[in-house]
């Protein structure tokens, strides 16, 4: 037996149209390929082959199915032949039965505790008297038992010991269990229990089908609302959509893709008809989720809330699927509503009606930007253009982004050419990834006037584009600022964490990666600029690594104090100390310096490593790494001007 994510990965990557042509002569009409049907050996162009479904299709002996079963049916081969036929064309190697024996899943038995958890979550929803509550509060919701059967909805009980005494009797030990992410051991507790108690629970399974793991939903005032799974060998968030297991075969079928914020959002499209949707574990998607998504659509349709959290969600999703060259469609719906409400309200075709009105994600935030006179002066004018270059760098479809440039040309009044080379240049120092001036360029806020913004840029967040008050330093809890006290030149002393009201300016000569990690920590898009050139690996300094790592794969709503969290020791007293170092207001101004800087310890590594190979290198090798060291150099020179290639600045 093949693995499914194996076969999964071949039906992927396989060209239908380059396949079936080896049989039948095909012709484009459209979006499909037609040519005569090989099955009853038609004379027309009745065969149809879609490459956008994977499918194939005869309007005449209704002959239709996938690549593999074309070549199961046109060359008599059985399944798994299929499978390696077309793994030999996409040069993915297919592992047969014997060799899989030998190598069984190590994972296996996580997916098999976390599929018997599923089904006692379900059995104790269906329970006369301890799943009571949960029924009810599932009816509030107009969810009845058929959907709690098709979405494999459950409840936990707030017995913390049930679960764990099933998963014994099974076979799972707590090991077992604990690995899966079921059971968690509280600080002070020696006997682990249940992680998911007194709540409704949401069975998350993988692309191919697989348990694993659970979002939780509170019913009453319990905290969090959601609790999901943690990290396992079996389950990473940022790779996994709620799903997408049922939804990707929709997807090909209508050529779209709908991402909506939750469970219940993605749940109640699906029983309306909508079976398209997905929910990413967070509130924006991930690379990784992008990737996975466009493997099914490249016409992607944000559909998420209509409050301020939902408008910045929609944008940061938008950047990642423009970078997995997607079309993304940006629906609004009116305001108070989530799709959960509204379908409820409005039904299938109300909701089919908020689709069709879906604009363009840049089309919406120009949008956004006119109707609050962004582009009323020149001084605005600057601004919305840095606003917007970040989404047109993010297009990496050539077309798409021409489009976007000759639409901001059109409404800056700027030439297209020259926004062309605004987009191509490295984000402005200050930056962050949705655009906005440098912290030096801003200017006060006058009269009834767009706002200008001091430190870090805004978000889109609605049609406001008012800046939450910027909090670039981690935020001490009230009863630690009570404890501060006051210190000499304007400082104030707590126990843990420590401020500054009078910025201390920085050392000329401080060296780059801890000035880049101070920038970071007040405008967290320089962490993604520096990872373009440098990413964390390439930091000498352990501390200063682990930081750098940090705040660049840390989602953007958290704030310093939750990053702390998932430090080592030696990365929080690192974080301490550059904390009580202070702000500036040049921290953005030596972004590039600092960049320079890590260049050409990096080249002067390489002409180093040239130096040490010369020696027992041949005269041709000689002369070809002579080469690349006068080049070397030279990049150098231009980097550091004034300076022999040779002096190694401080970095």
């Amino acid at each position: 037996m093949i693995a499914d994510d194996v076969v999964e990965r071949v039906r992927q990557a396989a060209d239908i149209v380059e396949i079936v042509s080896e049989f039948v002569p095909l012709k484009r009409s459209g979006g499909t390929w037609r040519g005569p049907c090989p099955f009853h050996q038609g004379k027309n162009p009745n065969f149809s082959v879609s490459p956008s479904h994977g499918s194939y299709h005869c309007f005449v002996c209704h002959e239709s199915g996938d690549v593999f079963t074309f070549l199961r049916k046109r060359l008599g081969l059985d399944w798994p032949a299929a499978v390696k036929y077309v793994g030999e064309k996409v040069g993915i190697e297919v592992v047969d039965a014997p060799r899989r024996a030998q190598a069984p899943d190590p994972n296996a038995p996580s997916h098999e505790a976390l599929a018997a958890a599923a089904e006692w979550f379900q059995t104790q929803l269906r329970d006369e008297q301890g799943g009571q509550a949960a029924r009810e509060y599932l009816a509030s919701r107009d969810l009845d038992p058929h959907a709690w059967h098709r979405f494999g909805l459950g409840f936990a009980p707030r017995d913390g010991q049930a679960l764990r005494r099933y998963l014994r009797s099974l076979g799972y030990d707590d090991e077992r269990q604990l690995e899966a992410g079921l059971l968690v051991v509280r600080e002070g507790e020696t006997e682990p229990r249940s992680r998911f108690r007194g709540r409704i629970m949401f069975p998350i399974l993988d692309e191919i089908g697989r348990h694993v793991g659970f979002g939780g939903r509170a019913m009453g005032d319990d905290q969090p609302k959601y609790l999901n799974s943690p990290e396992s060998p079996v389950f990473q968030k940022r790779r996994t959509l709620y799903g997408l297991h049922t939804a990707k075969q929709a997807m090909r079928r209508v050529s779209r893709a709908i991402v909506v914020e939750g469970y219940l959002d993605a749940i109640r499209l699906a029983l309306a008809g909508l079976e398209e949707v997905v929910a990413p574990l967070g509130t924006a998607l991930t690379e990784e989720q992008a990737q996975l998504l466009t493997r099914y659509s490249t016409s992607v349709f944000l559909l998420y809330d209509s409050d301020e959290a939902g408008q910045k969600a929609t944008f940061r999703s938008g950047l990642e699927l423009l970078r997995a060259k997607a079309a993304v469609h940006v629906v609004s719906l009116p305001d108070g509503e989530d799709p959960d409400t509204y379908v409820r309200s409005h039904g299938r075709a109300g909701m089919e009606s908020q689709l069709g009105n879906a604009i363009d994600l840049f089309d919406r935030q120009v949008q956004l930007l006119e109707r609050r006179g962004w582009f009323s002066d020149l001084r605005h004018r600057r601004t919305a253009i840095d606003k917007l270059l970040p989404t047109i760098r993010a297009a990496k479809e050539p077309l798409t982004r021409d489009m976007y440039l000759a639409r901001l040309s059109d409404v800056a009044k700027v030439d297209k050419a020259t926004l062309s080379s605004e987009a191509d240049a490295l984000t402005e120092p200050g930056m962050r990834r949705m655009g906005g001036r440098p912290a030096a360029a801003q200017r006060p806020h006058d009269g009834d006037a767009p706002p200008q913004f001091e430190g870090p840029p805004p978000e889109f967040s609605g049609d406001s584009y008012d800046r939450p008050e910027p909090s670039p330093l981690p935020l001490p809890s009230s009863e630690q600022r009570a404890a501060w006290t006051p210190r000499k030149k304007g400082y104030r002393q707590g126990p843990e964490w420590h401020a500054t009201n009078v910025p201390p300016r920085p050392r000329r000569d401080e060296p780059a990666e801890r000035a880049m990690v101070r920038a970071m920590m007040v405008d967290r898009g320089v962490a993604e600029r520096v990872a373009e050139r440098h990413p964390p690996p390439t930091f000498r300094d352990v501390r200063y690594r682990e930081l750098f790592d940090a705040l660049l794969h840390a989602p953007l709503e958290d704030d310093l104090e939750q990053i702390a969290e998932r430090l080592t020791p030696d990365g929080l007293r690192a974080l301490r100390e550059l904390t009580e170092a202070g702000a500036y207001d040049g921290v953005a101004a030596d972004i590039g310096l600092n960049l320079s800087k890590l260049d050409v310890r990096l080249l002067e590594t390489r002409v180093e490593e040239i130096r040490v190979a010369m020696r027992a290198a041949t005269r041709e090798e000689q002369d070809a790494l002579m080469r690349e060291r006068l080049e070397l150099e030279a990049e150098i020179r231009r980097l550091v001007p004034m300076r022999s290639p040779r002096g190694r600045p401080k970095a």
